[in-house]
């Protein structure tokens, strides 16, 4: 029997969470013949709710499901953690502004970063997924200065899947037949899905599609996918949001394509003029369970201003945060 692997998840008893853990132990992230420990996070008003789904998790009989542990702490959730999914963030309320939102969370992912450099493996792949992601993914790494930057992404997988899955439908072609599209910047309505260089069949997709409907639907239809959804659903984005973690988890752990690449959020080296130390989303390809942004990417004006735009929105809100990085 393989060693199990230690799998941290915060918020555990919420919507995304709830998703999310059922497939981790039907094997749809390590593999049908990998056991795994799921050590969940919650705070200490959601625990009967968290035991509940441990009482699921439980009924499930899944040979893959090695041990549970359920905590409030995070130090003990992350001991020797080789993967962190942090879903779990303070959502915003009434009357509530983006800037108080980031000083709410602002707190609990430098917690969280400081528990993780104590206590996870000097490898573990820390995915962020609760909002706002790139900068929490920012706090939590500048709060875990033990481990490398590199171990830290924020997660744009969803935006990637909604504008594969957008441009497979103008194109009336699956989605297997779509190749490296991006996303660039944050997870937000600033993000920049940029089709210049995606492929649909092996050809240009914006030879394929009319510029008008790539700048006033495609774009702005990416960019507000979450809201609508919202609004439609009455709540947030958690089986879709759930599926692009694993996603992103998985191309991570063993890779990307050798035609393709991915959109991750990860620390900026200053690649295509994006300013350092920014988490920003770049399309990268990952071999050996390290990623490496795609260079060399011809980018017109159109492009870089709007990823810019981007750019210009995650420097105020460091600026917002910058007393807990």
């Amino acid at each position: 029997m393989k060693t199990p692997v230690q799998i941290a998840v915060t918020g555990a008893a919420g919507q995304i969470s709830y998703a999310l853990l059922f497939r981790l132990i039907a094997g749809d992230l390590a593999g049908a013949d990998q056991p795994v420990v799921l050590r969940l996070l919650e705070v200490p008003e959601a625990m009967t709710a968290v035991q509940g789904v441990v009482m699921e998790l439980t009924d499930c009989a899944s040979p893959l499901l090695a041990g549970v542990i359920v905590s409030s702490d995070p130090y003990e959730v992350f001991e020797n953690a080789d993967l962190a999914f942090l879903i779990g963030a303070k959502p915003r309320g009434p009357g509530m502004e983006r800037r108080d939102l980031l000083q709410v969370n602002a707190e609990i992912f430098s917690r969280q970063g400081q528990a993780l450099n104590e206590a996870a493996k000097r490898s573990v792949k820390v995915l962020v997924i609760g909002n706002p992601a790139n900068t929490n993914a920012l706090i939590a790494l500048r709060n875990a200065p033990d481990l490398p930057p590199k171990n830290f992404s924020a997660m744009t997988r969803l935006d990637h899947n909604r504008a594969v899955s957008l441009l497979a439908n103008r194109c009336n072609c699956s989605v297997e037949e779509i190749r490296k599209v991006i996303i660039w910047g944050n997870h937000s309505s600033t993000q920049y899905p940029d089709l210049h260089h995606a492929l649909v069949r092996g050809r240009s997709a914006l030879e394929q599609v009319e510029q008008s409907w790539f700048r006033d639907d495609f774009i702005p239809t990416v960019q507000k996918r979450g809201a609508v959804v919202i609004e439609v659903r009455g709540k947030s984005s958690a089986a879709s949001a759930a599926h692009a973690a694993i996603g992103q988890m998985r191309n991570w752990i063993k890779g990307t394509p050798e035609d393709d690449w991915v959109s991750m959020a990860i620390l900026s080296d200053g690649s295509y003029g994006i300013a350092e130390g920014l988490v920003y989303s770049f399309p990268v390809a990952v071999r050996d369970g390290e990623y490496q942004i795609v260079q060399g990417l011809a980018i017109d004006d159109f492009s870089r201003e709007r990823m810019h735009l981007s750019e210009a929105e995650l420097q105020a809100e460091q600026e917002t945060v910058k007393h807990l990085l």
